[in-house]
């Protein structure tokens, strides 16, 4: 009996030690971290407004509970989520064609949403691809994540016509994925990222000349589209020390007709006043709208403050964003959604509802509004 309790013992210990050394050495060499910034760089960002004590922070108050009662609310609620926390079955996207993409008109202005964050935006002849992640998990190893919803994108990366810009809202693997990076890396122009984010691009081999690092406020130029980098409330972070090392935002894009705005992740506040008021109207508005949580209210906006941030930045349209393909809180998939368009329906905010895959003429009065998601109940 000592004997066999002596080898389970080792044996056990062994396999210890291997998933220790296997987790240091994957944390260590994975690309999936990305990189870090260099004392030159790091020196560069002390003159942003936002970047204190060698981190990022937000303006303003800032909270994220993490006592021993929250954490133990948040293992209870991780343990025992929501009955109805994904679809019971595959989610069908509409495919998308490359050629049809390559040959849309520059007059016309087409948002499409690829689900979560994931938007492709087609302005004054220029695609702009916003947080793109084509993955079917959003983390660093699918061991560490659920699912997507759906077994298949609109399109495939590599069947994607050139993209003139790649705009990253921050560093969390929701919204900046490595393997969807590597490849689209090769038909992209230029990105555009918050301070520090460039730091994992260029370590993905994307050349500092292509991108485009900016800070809350900074204005730039794609030809003859503006591009702006507004505030967010939220947070980053893709290792275990790293956090707060990158900056967040929202995005602004104005071409000669239309204004469009895109929130990126982050909790409610007075920034979308003044955000409307310096650069509103927009003619729709890209708003998050899940995986929110009492616990995360500072970085994640109830469906409610989603329907008051499109009023407070004189959104013609909301395009509800950060639902329907991963469950990242414990809600329902589909609480969200139901709540965001009730709520805008009460308020009288236009929203429009597409499938994944599905477009919206900017200008065109006939946007989706269908409520598809109830079919997967």
């Amino acid at each position: 009996m000592k004997r066999i309790l002596k080898i389970t013992g080792i044996t056990l210990g062994s396999i210890i030690v291997i998933l220790l050394l296997s987790g240091f050495w994957f944390i260590t060499f994975s690309e999936q971290f990305g990189g870090t910034a260099s004392e030159m760089r790091a020196k560069e960002y002390k003159s942003s407004p936002q970047y204190v004590n060698g981190k990022f922070q937000n303006s303003g108050a800032f909270n994220m509970e993490m006592d021993c009662h929250s954490i133990k609310k948040m293992m209870r609620e991780m343990f025992n989520p929501h009955p109805n926390l994904s679809p019971s079955q595959n989610i069908s996207v509409i495919k998308i064609d490359s050629m049809e993409l390559a040959t849309f008109p520059d007059t016309l202005t087409r948002v499409t949403w690829f689900g979560h964050s994931t938007i492709l935006l087609e302005i004054d002849g220029k695609r702009i691809l916003f947080d793109p992640v084509f993955g079917q998990y959003a983390s660093p190893h699918p061991w560490l994540g659920r699912q997507r919803y759906n077994e298949e994108m609109p399109i495939n990366i590599e069947s994607l016509p050139f993209i003139d810009a790649v705009i990253i809202s921050h560093d969390h693997y929701d919204h900046l994925d490595y393997e969807s990076i590597a490849k689209l890396k090769s038909i992209t122009k230029q990105f555009y990222v918050p301070l520090a984010v460039g730091n994992h691009l260029a370590s993905w081999g994307i050349s500092w000349d292509n991108i485009h690092e900016m800070d809350w406020w900074d204005e730039n130029t794609l030809d003859e589209l503006q591009i702006i980098c507004a505030p967010s409330k939220h947070m980053s972070g893709r290792g275990m020390n790293d956090q707060f090392a990158t900056l967040w935002g929202s995005w602004i894009i104005k071409g000669s007709e239309h204004s469009v705005y895109f929130s990126g992740d982050g909790g409610y506040g007075d920034r979308f006043n003044k955000i409307g008021e310096k650069y509103g109207p927009f003619d729709i508005g890209l708003l998050e709208c899940g995986q929110y949580n009492e616990l995360w209210a500072d970085v994640h906006m109830t469906p409610e403050e989603t329907v008051q941030a499109g009023r407070d930045i004189g959104a013609e349209l909301i395009l509800p964003i950060h639902w329907g393909s991963f469950s990242l809180a414990t809600h329902s998939w589909t609480d969200p959604i139901d709540r965001v368009t009730a709520n805008a329906n009460e308020m009288g905010v236009p929203i429009s509802t597409p499938q994944i895959g599905e477009s919206i003429i900017l200008g065109n009065a006939d946007f989706a509004k269908t409520e598809w998601w109830k079919q997967y109940n």
